[in-house]
């Protein structure tokens, strides 16, 4: 899975790669007014999953509003990814290290509180 810094989505196999297909994802996407995306902020070989144009072929378009990573809560704006909430011990430096295009962290972004 991509998510591109405009919010369009690809979630499609690797080419190459023996794994299911798009299945209902095309189905939630058109069709959904707030989509949400959990997933891993990098790849297997530790490249960004958030990037400014995805490398897959496109799901949806301009459709999420907010990702959840295991290091980061990030909404998608007008301008690009925008950094809401970091993990804890997860500094604000390293987020923007692992997301493959700009990412606004404006002020002291808070730890995510899990209470």
């Amino acid at each position: 899975m991509e998510v591109m810094e405009r919010g369009d989505i690809a979630n499609w196999t690797i080419p190459g790669k023996m794994v299911k297909g798009v299945g209902g994802a095309m189905d939630l996407v058109a069709s959904a007014k707030n989509i949400m995306v959990a997933m891993m902020h990098t790849n297997p070989a530790g490249e960004s999953k958030l990037l400014k144009q995805c490398t897959l072929p496109l799901t949806g378009t301009k459709c999420v509003k907010k990702i959840v990573t295991e290091l980061a809560v990030i909404e998608i704006t007008e301008k690009g990814f925008r950094l809401l909430e970091r993990a804890p011990g997860v500094s604000t430096e390293e987020i923007i290290a692992k997301t493959g295009a700009t990412l606004i962290a404006e002020g002291n972004i808070p730890e995510i509180n899990f209470q």
